[in-house]
């Protein structure tokens, strides 16, 4: 019924490589970006720059982890600090009278050579010693902010961004600030759906399925390891730097903790590993619906007449954010993507599959 099939041909390579061969995914991504142009207009300020803003911003970065993560199979606990090399290097350029522009891409090319470091490791570690062994520069990027007053201003203080301009416009306002988020977000979206139907894309998930298979096949493991974690560790560090230059509007070193990189990562894999909707959905279920959680407690409490002492009432949101992602998982091991491809693949054949014997 709403994802119809019938009179949906693919007659040659091209037609069936499209990014969206179903009409219906199509129409749905269309009406989700003219919502999304439109939200500064029906739903309050408020609203727009408190949640919809950095949903953007932290869907972009866990896109890119998603890179190197989901489609190179590379477990990645240091996410956060390609993203604070990223946004202190673009403040830095800034403050400098680098133009906006060019300072972003300052700050995506720094951190795509930090990260590239990562991958050296990738040639002899794999999987949780990976992680360890990113968690372990994680802890070195930290000490580096902490300990570096040249950087970031010392481990008590704060890095001011400069205003956000953009083709020679100061961005002040809300709205301007959302649409720069929203257009970052769009552009790595795009680049991810047709990442998966490039050569590159098939070769990182070669690497990720077995990469000695995919050596014997003539993909070079260790140079795509490489060129998943530099296109990630860029998308990462430009994040980072309009993460700060939109909605923090200045630079510290607890901003991008090794708390923040367990946090990206667990985005990624609730949303779904390899799943780009999945990454929209784990970033909103992570970033979102804590405070949700905090607002429909405290609402039920006093519409209920209970007496809750603050300590409780600080927990108890924590403690039913914890236990959804735990439901979720449950019932979808794959993650938030999964569950919404489950749902559509029912649709495809809804209500005809009654017919079934």
């Amino acid at each position: 019924m709403f994802y119809r099939l019938s009179g949906v041909y693919h007659t040659n390579y091209i037609s069936d490589s499209r990014i969206y061969k179903v009409p219906a995914d199509r129409n749905l991504a269309l009406a989700l970006l003219v919502l999304g142009v439109a939200a500064p207009f029906i739903a309050p300020s408020l609203y727009v720059n408190s949640y919809m803003l950095p949903w953007l911003i932290w869907t972009s970065a866990a896109l890119g982890l998603n890179l190197v993560t989901g489609w190179a199979g590379q477990l990645h606990l240091g996410y956060a600090a390609v993203m604070a090399v990223g946004a202190y290097s673009a403040i830095h350029a800034a403050r400098f009278g680098v133009p906006w522009e060019f300072a972003l891409i300052i700050g995506g090319l720094s951190a795509s050579v930090i990260g590239s470091l990562f991958a050296f490791a990738a040639l002899r570690a794999k999987g949780l010693y990976l992680a360890l062994t990113t968690l372990a520069m994680q802890f070195i990027m930290d000490w580096v902010l902490t300990h570096s007053p040249a950087i970031s201003g010392g481990s008590h203080a704060s890095l001011q961004a400069p205003t956000l301009k953009l083709l020679g416009q100061e961005i002040t306002s809300d709205t301007g600030l959302y649409y720069v988020a929203l257009a970052w977000c769009l552009l790595v979206t795009i680049f991810m759906l047709n990442l998966k139907r490039t050569g590159l894309g098939r070769a990182l998930v070669a690497v990720r399925e077995k990469d000695y298979a995919a050596a014997i096949l003539g993909v070079h493991s260790f140079y795509y390891k490489i060129v998943a974690f530099a296109m990630s560790s860029f998308i990462g560090g430009v994040s980072g730097a309009l993460l700060v230059a939109t909605f923090f509007f200045l630079a510290a070193p607890e901003q991008f903790s090794v708390a923040v990189s367990i946090q990206a990562l667990a985005m990624v894999i609730v949303g779904g590993l390899g799943s780009i909707i999945g990454s929209y959905f784990g970033v909103a279920l992570i970033l979102l619906v804590p405070g949700l959680v905090n607002g429909v407690v405290v609402t039920a409490s006093e519409q209920l007449g209970m007496q809750i002492n603050v300590e409780t009432l600080a927990h108890i949101p924590n403690a039913v954010y914890g236990a959804l992602i735990v439901i979720i998982l449950l019932i979808e091991p794959l993650g938030l993507g999964k569950l919404y491809g489950n749902i559509r693949d029912y649709l495809m054949v809804w209500p005809f599959d009654q017919l079934r014997k």
